[in-house]
C-alpha cells in the first residue's frame, strides 16, 4: 500500500515587470533541502541555481527563470518563501550607529515590494531629431551577478553587461535586434557611443526596479534608532537568518 498523497495549497502573484498573473505553491521539504545545501556551501553560483530551481518548480514550470529580470525572480522567491516558512521573518541586523551590536527585528514579507525610480527609463535616446536610440532589457540573474554594484564595476564588466542587455537599436523607422549581432559587433557599437549616452545607459542600471524595504532598528545598547534599507537578493535571500553590515 502506497503512502497518502499530500495536497499543497496554490496561490497567485503578479509579476512586477509585466503584471502577468502566476500561480505558485510553497516549497516542499525536498526544495528546502536544496536551499539549505546551497546556503551551507556559501557559493554564490550554487545559491543562485537553488533560487532558480525553486522558483521554476514552485510556479509549476510556467516561468522561464533564465529569462526573468532579476527583480522579478527575487519577488517570486520572496512570495514563495513567505507562504512556505511564514510571512513574518525574524532577522538580526547590525546596528549602524556602533557597527558592532546586533538587534533582532521582525519583517512582514507581504509589505516588501519592487520599487521603481521616477527617472528610470529603458529608452536611451542618442539623437532625438534623427530618432536614434537604444531599447534596453533588464539583466537576468544568469547574466549579471545581482550582488555586484554597477558603480564599482570595472570597465570590462560594464561593457559585457551592456552587450548582454541591449535589446534593440532603432534609427528612424529601422530597428536592429541585438540578438542578430555578435558580441564583438555590440562592443564595437558601444565603443562608438558618446559620453552622455554611455552615462544614460549606466543610469538605466542604477535606477532599475529593485526589491526594497526600509526598516527601523533600535540598538539595544545605545537605544539609538536607525533606518536601514534592505535591497535585492543579497539582503532578502538569507531571511530569516540574515545579518547585514
Amino acid at each position: 500500500m502506497s503512502l497518502p498523497t499530500l495536497e499543497t495549497p496554490t496561490f497567485e502573484l503578479t509579476l512586477p515587470s509585466t503584471d502577468m498573473k502566476v500561480k505558485y505553491r510553497p516549497f516542499l521539504v525536498k526544495e528546502e533541502k536544496i536551499l539549505l545545501q546551497a546556503l551551507e556551501s556559501a557559493e554564490n553560483k550554487q545559491i543562485i541555481q537553488a533560487l532558480q530551481d525553486i522558483c521554476h518548480a514552485c510556479t509549476f514550470g510556467v516561468l522561464d527563470v533564465n529569462k526573468l529580470p532579476t527583480f522579478d525572480l527575487e519577488y517570486v522567491f520572496l512570495q514563495i518563501r513567505a507562504k512556505s516558512v511564514g510571512e513574518i521573518a525574524k532577522v538580526r541586523l547590525l546596528c549602524p550607529d556602533d557597527k558592532e551590536t546586533y538587534a533582532s527585528l521582525e519583517i512582514d514579507l507581504t509589505k516588501v515590494e519592487v520599487h521603481v525610480e521616477d527617472e528610470h527609463d529603458n529608452n536611451i535616446v542618442i539623437d532625438e531629431k534623427r530618432n536614434l536610440g537604444i531599447i534596453m532589457k533588464y539583466p537576468t540573474i544568469s547574466t549579471v551577478d545581482p550582488s555586484e554594484d554597477v558603480k564599482g564595476m570595472g570597465t570590462k564588466r560594464v561593457f559585457e553587461m551592456m552587450a548582454k542587455t541591449i535589446y534593440q537599436v532603432y534609427d528612424g523607422e529601422k530597428t536592429f535586434a541585438a540578438s542578430d549581432y555578435k558580441t564583438e559587433e555590440l562592443h564595437e557599437f558601444i565603443e562608438g557611443l558618446d559620453s552622455k549616452t554611455f552615462e544614460n545607459i549606466q543610469k538605466f542600471y542604477q535606477t532599475m526596479p529593485q526589491l526594497r524595504h526600509e526598516v527601523e532598528l533600535e540598538n539595544p545598547k545605545t537605544k539609538v534608532k536607525s533606518k536601514i534599507m534592505l535591497r535585492g537578493i543579497q539582503d532578502f535571500f538569507l531571511l530569516p537568518s540574515h545579518t547585514k553590515a
